[in-house]
């Protein structure tokens, strides 16, 4: 990811969440220790895995006892006779018919990338043209999207495969919903007309949208329709609070905001609803990235009463939505990145925030009268969970997930010779579940409905990995 661009139906339909976290978090205040290499470094008995095992095919290594597949490559051919997309990135599960497992995946893709279509497009004419959100003039569609895994936990193989959202850009994170669905997001303000300098492609619509795509095992093409109430901006992830069907939204900037989406009608996004940002209570404009040590810095574990302001123009052409805010008292984030609810929490990432720019992970805690006209007689609060400081703990959090076992499994975004997946447990403290050595980002980590396999992404490689092993329980 780019250093400036995760009355209803039940929730059967939604992959494992896993249990809530309680209490306050610690700042983890070790800082810099002398380690010996990540793959060989081991974990505390009382969290964690263990010792990784270097794996010798050279791309993932795991603790004892743990194995994975590589259940889709880049260029695979489909059963829609489309190709796997490239980038995969932000990821959920749903359950599925007979026990399958319907696995939704973002492709982070400009026009010019590894698309579906084949070399020189050969494939396109496969696809009804109405079903692609932008046609790009029939020289650069969309290369972005969805596709869908069906995958069968209990043989861990690939059932089918296909593509489920056509035609937009640079799809980067989202996130499941309560009633059966994934909201992709875009990541970009692409306008109508040419694409960045030096780009190869016109646009024939604007992006900076979210999608909504049905999670189905039949081969399909989701309608593309833009929820446009839902603010146009450089998108990334969402979290739905299941009570009130609240969808809370990341922006993936510098100086980003974050949002929530109240729904005229829950469970139906598409019917409208009101944009609003966060703002601390007690400190309007909030500058909540902790870069600079002359500033008062917000605490880890310190909680902080909100309220949420209303946005206006929510499709503004100016990309202007987070200076805006800021000016009108929201708060300011670095990079919102993954995002994932559980309870009556949402957690999220901010990649580059903190004193050393190594990331932060935040907690909201909705109100009990979340959305409602009376809310600020009992407000939401939000805490700064974890602020390592330290890139031998985590750097660079991006998606997230919740195991079922109540830890936060932390995609790490770096291209350094080991890339990890992090554990972080209810007291905020890290260890290394994961490495991979192929130097490029893992995204879209999510566990299956079963709590049997973790699937997650190597984005610069375009696979999808499947891992099962002994697993905890509690």
């Amino acid at each position: 990811m780019d250093t400036d661009r995760r009355g209803f139906l039940g929730v059967a339909g939604v992959g494992v969440i896993g249990s809530a976290f309680f209490g306050l978090r610690e700042l983890i205040r070790r800082t810099e220790p002398n380690r010996p290499p990540i793959e060989t470094s081991p974990t505390p008995s009382r969290i964690g895995y263990g010792f990784l095992v270097r794996d010798a095919d050279g791309i993932l290594d795991l603790p004892p006892g743990f194995s994975y597949r590589v259940i889709s490559r880049r260029g695979d051919e489909m059963d829609d006779g489309l190709l796997v997309p490239g980038a995969p990135d932000g990821m959920a599960t749903f359950a599925g018919p007979d026990g399958m497992t319907i696995l939704i995946r973002n492709h982070e893709l400009n026009p010019d990338g590894v698309g579906p279509w084949g070399k020189s497009r050969k494939r396109l004419s496969r696809v009804d043209q109405r079903m692609l959100y932008d046609f790009g003039h029939g020289t650069a569609p969309g290369c972005g999207g969805t596709t869908t895994v069906v995958f069968d936990t209990q043989r861990q193989k690939v059932v089918r495969q296909f593509l489920s959202l056509a035609g937009t850009t640079r799809n980067c994170a989202g996130g499941p919903t309560p009633w059966g669905s994934w909201i992709s997001c875009e990541e970009t303000v692409q306008r109508i007309g040419p694409g960045d300098k030096g780009a190869k492609y016109t646009a024939e619509r604007d992006h900076g949208y979210v999608f909504e795509v049905p999670a189905t095992d039949q081969i399909q093409l989701a309608r593309p329709i833009p929820i446009k109430s839902m603010g146009r901006f450089n998108h990334e992830a969402i979290a739905v609070h299941r009570s009130t069907g609240i969808v809370y939204e990341t922006e993936d900037r510098t100086d980003g905001l974050l949002y929530r989406f109240v729904p005229k009608s829950p469970g139906n996004l598409a019917a409208g609803g009101r944009l609003q940002a966060l703002k601390l209570i007690d400190h309007p404009s909030a500058d909540t990235r902790n870069w600079d040590s002359k500033s008062r810095n917000l605490p880890v574990g310190e909680r902080f009463e909100v309220v949420w302001l209303d946005m206006h123009e929510v499709e503004s052409p100016k990309d202007d939505l987070r200076q805006r805010g800021f000016i009108a008292g929201a708060a300011r984030f670095a990079r919102g990145e993954g995002m994932w609810s559980c309870e009556n929490e949402i957690y999220f990432a901010c990649t580059n925030g903190g004193r050393r720019q190594k990331g932060q992970i935040w907690r909201y805690i909705p109100s009990p009268l979340e959305g409602a006209t009376d809310e600020q007689r009992d407000p939401g609060r939000i805490e700064l969970f974890i602020e390592p400081n330290d890139g031998t703990l985590i750097e660079n959090a991006d998606n997230l997930t919740i195991s079922p076992w109540g830890d936060l499994i932390v995609c790490e975004d770096r291209t350094t010779p080991e890339v990890r997946l992090v554990g972080v447990t209810p007291d905020g403290e890290c260890y290394t579940f994961a490495n991979n050595r192929l130097r490029t980002e893992f995204a879209g980590t999510t566990f299956s409905p079963d709590g049997s396999t973790l699937f997650v992404n190597i984005q610069g490689k375009g696979l999808t990995l499947a891992i099962t092993g002994p697993w905890r329980t509690i």
